[in-house]
């Protein structure tokens, strides 16, 4: 292997490169939520998993890396994951059940700790089953509900980002307004843990998994 190749894939490791896509994260806000910035490498076309805070961080690596913001996704609506979407103009997309927090202090729980946060509203409403391009990948919609009504996941390739619905080694919490605890735990049961034991979970929240490991040593699924 030549040192000029041997560089390149050294690089792609670092920044995060899964098959035929790119995956970084930055640990953002005060809550530690994950954005995720998800690319296609040939195309340079990207997008934002969660843009909780951080603006400045991200659109540096943007530029850096040459990528091409298409649109955010929200696995949804609460404020730690959507408080950096008005310094993006690009297209906004969220479950439909989910939209109104974008612009509610209350629903998003913003207004629990004094402030008042309103997000642009939504450009799309996605719904189950849906699938979004970006470049050559294909990403499509589950929807997760639990956590909050719209809560998704989204998979794409061999991945899975599930928002607050699935953690490492825990499960998304369902004691706020509108959480359903049977709900969250359905929707890990039939939409998650369905896929294949190799599929990477990328949370809202700590480190990544797999659903295979999540099967068999997430304490709240034994």
């Amino acid at each position: 292997m030549s040192r000029l190749l041997r560089s390149r894939l050294l690089r792609l490791k670092r920044l995060g490169q899964v098959n035929n896509m790119l995956v970084k994260r930055f640990v953002v806000g005060p809550i530690a939520a994950n954005c995720y910035v998800l690319s296609d490498p040939g195309t340079k076309e990207a997008c934002l998993i969660d843009p909780g805070a951080d603006p400045d961080v991200i659109k540096d690596f943007l530029k850096k890396e040459g990528l091409e913001l298409k649109y955010i996704i929200n696995t949804h609506g609460h404020g730690d994951h959507i408080a950096a979407n008005a310094s993006f103009r690009v297209p906004i997309y969220i479950h439909s059940l989910d939209k109104d927090f974008l612009t509610d202090p209350d629903k998003n729980l913003s207004s629990m700790f004094f402030f008042k946060l309103k997000s642009p509203e939504a450009s799309g409403l996605l719904k189950d089953g849906q699938s979004l391009s970006l470049g050559g990948l294909k990403l499509e919609i589950l929807h997760t509900p639990g956590h909050t009504p719209g809560s998704i996941s989204i998979k794409v390739e061999n991945s899975v980002f599930t928002g607050d619905t699935l953690f490492r080694s825990s499960v998304g919490r369902t004691d706020f307004d509108y959480g359903d605890e049977k709900k969250l735990y359905e929707s890990i049961r039939s939409k998650l843990l369905t896929l294949d034991d190799n599929v990477t979970v990328y949370p809202g929240h700590g480190d990544r998994s797999t659903i295979g490991e999540e099967k068999r040593s997430n304490p709240f699924l034994q």
